[in-house]
This record gives C-alpha cells, sequence and structure tokens, in this order.
C-alpha cells in the first residue's frame, strides 16, 4: 500500500488503497500478523473515508423547484 509523506489522500485515492488492502488480505502466503496489521490499516482508512464522505454530504446544496438553495 502506498502512504503519501505528510498528505492526506484524496478520497479517489483512498478508495484505491482499500482496493490494494483487499487485494493484499486474499493472498494466500499472507501470515496471520501481516493479515491483522493490513486489515487495522484498511479499517482506518476506511473511517478517514467515511469522514470525508461525511464532510461533503453536509456542503451538498439541493436547489429545489423554485431556484432555492438549501443543504442537504
Amino acid at each position: 500500500m502506498q502512504k503519501t509523506e505528510g498528505k492526506e489522500p484524496s478520497l479517489e485515492e483512498a478508495f484505491e488503497q482499500l482496493e490494494e488492502t483487499v487485494a493484499a488480505l486474499e493472498q494466500e502466503e499472507i501470515s496471520l500478523e501481516e493479515s491483522f496489521r493490513i486489515y487495522k490499516e484498511g479499517m482506518e482508512l476506511l473511517k478517514k473515508c467515511n469522514q470525508a464522505i461525511d464532510q461533503v454530504e453536509k456542503k451538498v446544496l439541493v436547489l429545489d423547484a423554485d431556484g432555492e438553495t438549501y443543504e442537504f
């Protein structure tokens, strides 16, 4: 898994990292200790993704039929 030094990954990059995490966990040769470490990192990344999505949802504005905007 790649980590960007000192910078939070974008949401797209985080999803790519999650895909890499799943692929790593699916390897048959992986040790129990390594799989636990990778799983823990994946869960932390998933938590960050959920937080980022929550922030975006709070910022989304909805445009109603009368042209008025309000927060989602």
